[in-house]
């Protein structure tokens, strides 16, 4: 991946509402009208968030008739760690080429 996908991935991690429904999946699979409940927003507004997150690989959807049930996707948490591992790497040993 590129850093356009990276940004276009971390950019899932830049909203409250997408944070706050990481932490409502923490404890397992959720349907997508008790996120609405529990944020307090609407079916569009959800789904905004949701089309955000699991493009971004961090939450997977499953269709059940006529309900979508959301849960954090592991494989997903373990790319995202790895992303972000890339792009903290640091060596303490090393000087500043400027000290």
């Amino acid at each position: 991946m590129g850093f356009k996908d990276d940004v276009r991935r971390a950019k899932a991690l830049t909203d409250e509402s997408r944070l706050a429904i990481l932490l409502a999946l923490q404890n397992g699979e959720r349907c997508g009208c008790s996120l609405m409940e529990l944020l307090k927003i609407s079916q569009p507004t959800l789904s905004h968030h949701m089309k955000i997150l699991c493009d971004s690989g961090l939450v997977i959807c499953r269709k059940d008739g006529k309900w979508t049930n959301y849960s954090i996707s592991p494989e997903g948490v373990e790319s995202f760690k790895d992303m972000i591992s890339y792009y903290t790497k640091y060596d303490n040993g090393k000087k500043c080429p400027n000290s």
